[in-house]
This record gives structure tokens, sequence and C-alpha cells, in this order.
């Protein structure tokens, strides 16, 4: 694969976001949404789970070729220390390692944050994304059978997880992004396509 950069998402991003996730939703079950949402409100995706979460985007060759973010799992306050990922790769650039090259920066970003566990939801069957978390010691965690209809069929569900902090007693408050160095997070993203 050429070099390729990754670099925080912004609202800008968002068409060229929506032209990789679109056959996420129209091709496949792999999302659960049945309709494309609009740039606006995918613009309004971005700027909401940006301003707590990581959210980046990888280039190559001024093309943006996958992007990576994380939200909260769960809202009661006791999950604060949770959160669930989401990757989306255009399609061309599946099954050349970037995936997990996206897993690992989003977990070095969550860890400045203060979270503990990294869950991640897969539509199954879906090799790829089995094998990506097996290979990074995710746990299967629960097999959620018939768990949602699309593409004309029921569909099961696998929850991953992975703990990837001390679980300590008195644990400081989860940490928003925003308050994270930006210059912090743009070294992580930097060194990450190294």
């Amino acid at each position: 694969m050429n070099a390729f950069r990754f670099r925080r998402a912004t609202e800008d991003d968002a068409a060229q976001l929506l032209t990789i996730y679109a056959p996420y939703v129209v091709d496949s079950a792999i999302s659960f949404e049945y309709e494309v949402p609009s740039e606006e409100d995918f613009k309004q995706r971005i700027r909401s789970i940006a301003a707590e979460y990581p959210y980046f985007v990888c280039e190559m060759n001024g093309q943006i070729i996958g992007y990576a973010y994380a939200h909260r799992h769960m809202e009661r306050a006791a999950y604060q220390w949770n959160a669930e990922i989401s990757i989306y790769i255009r399609q061309g650039f599946t099954g050349k390692g970037l995936g997990k090259k996206m897993c690992q920066t989003l977990i070095e970003l969550l860890r400045l944050q203060g979270i503990r566990n990294v869950f991640s939801c897969v539509t199954i069957p879906n090799e790829r994304s089995v094998h990506l978390h097996q290979s990074m010691e995710f746990s299967t965690e629960g097999i959620f059978q018939q768990a949602g209809y699309k593409c004309g069929k029921w569909q099961t569900i696998a929850w991953f997880r992975k703990n990837i902090a001390p679980y300590t007693n008195e644990p400081a408050p989860f940490l928003p992004i925003s308050r994270i160095a930006p210059q912090l997070i743009d070294e992580i993203l930097e060194k990450s396509c190294l």
C-alpha cells in the first residue's frame, strides 16, 4: 500500500466519508441503518462525536480511504470508562492491514481519555472483521441471534471487548478528547502511519 496518513476528521470531510459509508448501508448488513444519512446529518455526527471522542481519517494521495471513531458505550455514569469503536474502509482498500492500524490508533487515543474497555459490534458472518478482532486479542463477549432485520433476513451480531488499561479503584473521570492537547493527538496520528 502506498504511503498514507492519519489526521483528525472535520465536518468538511462529510461528503467523502459518506461515499465510504454508503455501501455499508445500501449493499450490506454491516450497518443496521436503512438509509444513507444526508451530508448535513453526517456533519452533525462528526461534530458531536469529535467533541468527546477520537474521530480521524486515513488519507492516501489526497483521497480519504477510511475513517475511524469511538463513542460512548451505554449511557449511565458507571459506563463512562467504556467506548465503542467503528472503522470504515473504502472498498478496494480492505484486507491490507489498514483496519488493524486504525484500531491500534483508536486504542492509543482512548487510553489517554481513561477508557478501560473497548467494545465493537460486528454483524456475522464477517470473516475479516472477526479475524481483526481476534488478532488484536479482543474477547467475544456475546452472540445476539437475529438481532436486527436487514437485507431481507434476520441478522446475528457479535460483541467483542478488549481491556486496554488497568482496572483501578477510584478511577479518574473520563476525559473528553477536547481536553487533550491537539498537538499530542496529532503526534499519535502521525506516529501511527510510520
